[in-house]
């Protein structure tokens, strides 16, 4: 049973963890390994993801006391991070994730989802209603990569 709890800083090491396997043993199926190399690097300033965790606040899946998945949710309707453990993928966690995100976005008035997606992710976030906006080329750490920016706008009736 995945359970959805808000961030503590406690986890920041762990979605490190999260993020780097996923990009590196998931995202390496539509990405060059320079371009995952650069997108997750083998070293990283702690104090810099712990700032970014604490600033995007994020809400932190688990089954079992084990942290599988991270998603947040901005005022904007931004959705910065999304990553499910790369050994729990398909088990649910993304879905859960998203059902929180949405009902979160519902009680603070939000009704444009938007994000910028990797093309491993899109299928999963078309899943949920997400339309590419547009396709960019994005510069990081010298290697250029391709995502969307894609968003869902729920009707008043939703």
């Amino acid at each position: 049973m995945c359970t959805i709890r808000p961030y503590k800083e406690s986890d920041a090491s762990a979605l490190w963890a999260i993020y780097f396997h996923t990009v590196r043993h998931i995202n390496i199926r539509d990405y060059s390994q320079a371009q995952v190399a650069a997108w997750a690097p083998q070293s990283f300033d702690v104090a810099v993801w712990r700032q970014k965790m604490s600033e995007i606040s994020p809400f932190v899946a688990e089954i079992d006391d084990q942290i599988v998945g991270y998603a947040d949710l901005q005022l904007s309707g931004l959705i910065d991070h999304f990553f499910c453990h790369h050994q729990y993928q398909g088990q649910g966690i993304g879905r859960a994730l998203m059902a929180h995100i949405f009902a979160v976005g519902r009680s603070q008035g939000i009704r444009r989802y938007y994000s910028h997606v990797s093309i491993t992710a899109r299928p999963f976030f078309e899943r949920f209603g997400f339309k590419v906006v547009t396709t960019q080329q994005v510069g990081v750490r010298g290697q250029t990569l391709t995502n969307f920016v894609m968003e869902k706008i729920e009707s008043i009736d939703e």
